[in-house]
């Protein structure tokens, strides 16, 4: 299990790498919601999302000879692209093998930042070749199964429970919406491709701040964790989310592991809210995400029949690595055009 000084260590190593997000109140999603909401805006990260943060990590631990060898990593767009330039920063070379079925745009920056990129048909067959690369010699930078990689993505819950310790609402929020009684976060929800992210955010807030709650989102054909929490472990399942950086084919043991201490529950939505969920932060909250990120408004809601009026939700805003046509096409998948 990943640790509160695992994850101050890995802040320390990524200092002066990456960005120190955004932790702002937004009142359009309060009024939206009903209930004080306070944002991390981790889509303002460098490469758009998070993946920054856990890969610079990794990449900055790593032996001369590791990084001779160069590294390779599979992705469903945002770690791609995040290994691409960072290891491009530190003059490391790096392959990076993706499904057909990525954003193309996500391949496009994956290419512009000099990294190799290997294509294949789907993304069990990309986890099949990526592992057949480390067994050749490339340095493995997974997106989700290292310890190195989850402390790092830690440091976003590590930003997000200091920025919000003791904190209460702001007026713009009470007006907007909320309950208007004050205090910190009692919620948060993150998203789950692999399951890294809300591993180490879990793990950041269940050492500093125990008494908040953080719920995994996933959508409907990339339900990983939510099988593996069923299974009682890691088991593979089919894949058919059009969010493919959510996309994994399984979790791991280590992220299951932390799901299964640390997180209150994992929350599934369909594709069609995911991409409603965009639309909404655009409109409510005057940010362009993706629908890894737009996923956590439905669940949301989710959340607060569960638990209630009197809930004080944080929401962490993963990645906003999508383009106007992707959403325009999903729009109209969904009917929501």
């Amino acid at each position: 299990m990943i640790g509160i000084s695992e994850i101050r260590d890995a802040a320390e190593r990524i200092a002066g790498h990456v960005v120190r997000t955004p932790t702002v109140p937004s009142p359009g999603l309060s009024a939206f919601l009903g209930v004080p909401v306070t944002a991390k805006l981790e889509l303002l990260q460098r490469t758009g999302s998070f993946k920054a943060r856990g890969a610079t990590a990794k990449l900055l631990a790593l032996t001369d000879a590791e990084r001779a060898a160069g590294v390779v990593a599979v992705s469903g767009g945002n770690h791609g692209i995040a290994l691409a330039h960072m290891a491009a920063a530190l003059h490391i070379k790096a392959t990076v093998v993706m499904s057909r079925t990525a954003p193309r745009r996500a391949a496009d920056l994956v290419e512009a930042a000099g990294a190799s990129l290997r294509l294949t048909d789907g993304m069990a067959e990309a986890f099949a070749l990526t592992e057949r690369l480390r067994s050749e010699g490339l340095t493995l930078v997974h997106p989700f199964d290292d310890p190195l990689v989850i402390a790092g993505q830690g440091t976003v819950g590590l930003e997000f429970a200091e920025d919000t310790e003791d904190t209460e609402d702001t007026e713009d929020a009470e007006d907007a919406g909320g309950s208007g009684d004050g205090g910190a976060l009692t919620d948060v929800l993150v998203s789950i491709g692999g399951g890294g992210l809300v591993a180490g955010v879990a793990a950041a807030f269940g050492a500093l701040r125990p008494e908040v709650r953080v719920w995994g989102v996933e959508t409907v054909g990339a339900t990983a964790m939510t099988e593996a929490l069923a299974a009682g472990g890691p088991v593979t399942v089919p894949l058919s989310s059009v969010v493919t950086t959510l996309s994994a084919p399984s979790a791991s043991q280590l992220t299951y592991d932390h799901v299964a201490a640390l997180v209150e529950d994992v929350l599934v939505v369909s594709d069609a809210e995911a991409v409603r969920g965009v639309l909404d932060f655009a409109e409510h909250a005057k940010v362009w995400t993706e629908p890894a990120a737009g996923c956590l408004l439905p669940a949301a809601r989710q959340v607060l029949e569960r638990v209630g009026d009197g809930a004080r939700l944080g929401l962490v805003v993963c990645g906003g690595n999508a383009t106007l046509a992707d959403i325009t096409d999903w729009a109209r998948q969904f009917g929501l055009t």
